[in-house]
């Protein structure tokens, strides 16, 4: 298969916005499926791309699923990907290994909370993109406001490429720009592409729209602007503008804009035509991966999409199937054949590809080998998210992915006592797919505690588990991740003496803890080391570094980790005979323990971004609930009948909040919420907090 015909693209947007169903309609038109199901759909069967029995049932998408797909001679891998925040995670690891992607935009909505925050991640990972406003067919429907929110919220040189016949039930089809063709999709499913002169009417407002595309492309080619000033641009042929759109759009400075509905098949192949005229093949994007050396020394490399070259693949996502752990791969260089033996770089293990497949959501296709630049799956591989693969002749690593911290805790235990192997083997597995899904005990309480995006998230795993390890669980009140920190700057000084018969302990240490200033890259502690005149000998010097470290995990005040902390070290003493490696890390944690009450500690708490899209008669009552939960109102627009309120509110005053927004707006309005900064806590509620975990310890 030649790379040039080859695209991996994912398909992304705020919830709701209908990913599921555009992706059900591509799998249609290209072939895959011969019946269109529905994500809430009358038969029950649900959307081929929500292939688990929850998804099926609250009709939203909770994982990735991966699907390959041909449109004419081009082979596409696409992956359709969750909208809801707390699944963010889902959305990170395949952008990661993606080469372009669709925006997809409701034509009523427009930009939302959730479109802002998958554009942000697209462009961590420089993912060219188009945009598809979706939903013309429905009241309120606005193509052209759309494409000026994203100019305007989102900073995209956004262009329209379609032009809409008609809009809300009077939409039609579509005008392509280029060629100055109307589009209609005939046939009980749209599957009929019925090609027309442009109707008159709307000759004026394609005009001016194909005018406005010439000029924006102006900016990346010399020859369409200069024709374009010569008052020329209605001149410009389809065969002059596709090159220079997609080399616009490769280089991030465009976004083609189309439009249609999805769920009622409009548009669809024109997008797909877009997708493999605009967006990049594996050979047009640069992948770049760090190679480890001798000396452990990491070098950038840069990774060509080459079948001959030595092999690099990353395991972007884990899920258990029915025959073990399915790992899916991209292949970035190299290829993977059966039976071949693969080098996992973080772990060190050799293992053998029994079986490879190719990913259709839940079922699978054999396949002999796969080379780079495609996704693929792998079976009964021992690995983590995240892991790279080689031929171990070369150790390479792929960067990191971003992995949001957790926000929230529950303490969780199994009902029966006999259900523990399943409930560790659940907990397990769900940590191992999950980076942001991470589980610990407490050793205090002795409880098992679990950590996730938001509550969604967690009662998602939670209700996994009942299903498919038939545990029932008892889970405790919602933790709150809060972080204690300091605030003003305190000398320390410590001497740790242990004279018992033998060999004694002596480490004496001084120094400065005080707050990191706001612009230090680490959030959460450095060390300073000011030691001067061997005071401290220098092997000496680490082992103060890791006692703070280590002091970090607890705080004084109610025992959560600390962040914003430098601690300098400028004095101290030794002694020939006594002194040692743990002599000093127990004074570095003796010291921490004992200056942190005198810095001003303070608890900081997690505040939410929530943004709440409801008709606007329950405007004021909503408002008002926001700000009875400690909520900070930092903006709100109306439009359409719909107000959409943002505020800014600390998470531990969010819980229940679903059951209350439910009711102040007979269950029209809906609410997204995303981790924005951590901020002091009031002071009569730290004193609360102090109070509450006093007891704790005492009971």
């Amino acid at each position: 298969m030649e790379l040039a015909k080859v695209r991996n693209i994912g398909i992304s947007a705020h919830i709701d916005s209908g990913k599921t169903t555009l992706s059900e309609r591509i799998l249609y038109y290209t072939g895959r499926i011969h019946k269109i199901e529905e994500v809430k759909g009358k038969s029950g069967v649900g959307a081929t791309m929500d292939s688990m029995d929850l998804e099926r049932e609250k009709g939203i998408t909770i994982q990735s699923a991966a699907t390959f797909v041909t449109w004419g001679d081009c082979f596409i891998n696409l992956i359709d990907t969750p909208g809801h925040v707390d699944f963010t995670i889902e959305v990170e690891r395949a952008l990661s290994v993606l080469d372009g992607a669709i925006l997809v935009l409701c034509s009523v909505s427009g930009v939302q909370s959730q479109s802002i925050t998958v554009d942000r991640q697209m462009r961590r990972y420089n993912v060219p993109r188009l945009a598809f406003i979706n939903k013309m067919d429905r009241a309120g429907g606005d193509a052209f406001k759309v494409t000026r929110q994203l100019r305007e919220k989102l900073r995209h040189n956004a262009v329209l490429v379609t032009y809409p016949i008609g809009a809300e039930d009077k939409f039609e089809g579509v005008v392509d720009l280029l060629t100055r063709e109307a589009l209609y999709f005939d046939g009980d499913n749209g599957e009929t592409i019925r090609k027309e002169p442009c109707p008159e009417h709307l000759k004026e407002g394609v005009e001016e729209y194909r005018l406005k595309l010439v000029e924006a492309l102006g900016d990346f080619d010399d020859s369409l602007a200069e024709t374009f000033l010569d008052g020329e641009g209605a001149q410009v042929t389809a065969e002059q503008m596709r090159p220079v759109i997609r080399k616009a759009t490769l280089s991030l400075e465009l976004t083609p804009v189309f439009v249609g509905s999805a769920y009622k098949n409009k548009g669809v192949q024109h997008l797909l035509d877009g997708v493999i005229s605009f967006l990049p093949n594996p050979t047009e994007v640069t992948n770049k991966a760090f190679e480890i050396g001798s000396r452990n020394k990491e070098e950038e490399v840069i990774l060509a999409s080459d079948p001959a070259k030595p092999l690099c693949a990353l395991a972007f996502k884990l899920e258990e199937g029915k025959y073990g752990q399915v790992t899916y791969i991209r292949i970035y260089q190299g290829k993977i054949a059966k039976g071949d033996s693969i080098y996992n770089t973080r772990t060190g293990k050799k293992s053998k590809v029994g079986r490879l497949v190719r990913m259709h959501a839940d079922e699978m296709q054999d396949i002999e080998d796969a080379e780079a630049g495609h996704i693929a799956a792998l079976f009964g591989i021992d690995c983590a998210s995240g892991d790279t693969f080689t031929d171990g002749d070369t150790v390479y690593s792929m960067r990191s992915m971003f992995v949001p911290s957790p926000v929230i805790s529950y303490a969780v235990q199994p009902l029966k006592k006999d259900a523990l192997q399943n409930f560790s083997k659940a907990l397990n597995r769900f940590s191992k797919e999950d980076p942001t899904f991470r589980v610990h005990r407490d050793e205090e309480s002795g409880e098992t505690i679990i950590q996730g995006m938001g509550e969604l998230h967690l009662d998602i795993y939670i209700e996994r588990m009942k299903r498919e390890y038939q545990v029932e669980t008892i889970v405790g009140e919602p933790q709150v991740a809060y972080r204690e920190t300091i605030t003003q700057e305190t000398e320390y000084h410590y001497v740790h003496k242990k004279q018992t018969g033998g060999s004694g302990q002596y480490a004496k240490i001084g120094g400065v803890m005080r707050p990191l200033p706001d612009d230090a890259e680490d959030k959460v502690y450095r060390f300073v080391d000011n030691v001067v005149g061997g005071k401290i000998p220098r092997e000496y010097v680490p082992s103060c570094d890791t006692g703070f470290r280590q002091s970090l995990a607890r705080g004084v005040l109610i025992g959560f980790p600390v962040v914003g902390v430098e601690m300098e070290l400028n004095d101290g003493g030794a002694h020939a005979v006594d002194s040692s490696d743990m002599a000093f890390q127990i004074a570095a944690r003796a010291a921490f323990k004992e200056t942190m009450p005198k810095a001003g500690p303070i608890i900081l708490e997690p505040i939410m971004r929530v943004v709440v899209e409801t008709p606007e008669e329950f405007q004021g009552g909503i408002q008002g609930g926001l700000v009875r939960r400690r909520g900070n109102i930092v903006g709100s627009e109306s439009s359409m009948g719909t107000s959409v309120i943002e505020a800014h509110i600390p998470l531990a005053n969010m819980f229940g909040y679903s059951t209350e927004l439910r009711s102040n707006s007979q269950g029209k309005a809906e609410y997204t919420m995303e981790f924005e900064r951590y901020e002091a806590v009031p002071r009569h509620i730290q004193d609360e907090l102090i109070r509450k975990y006093a007891d704790n310890k005492k009971g």
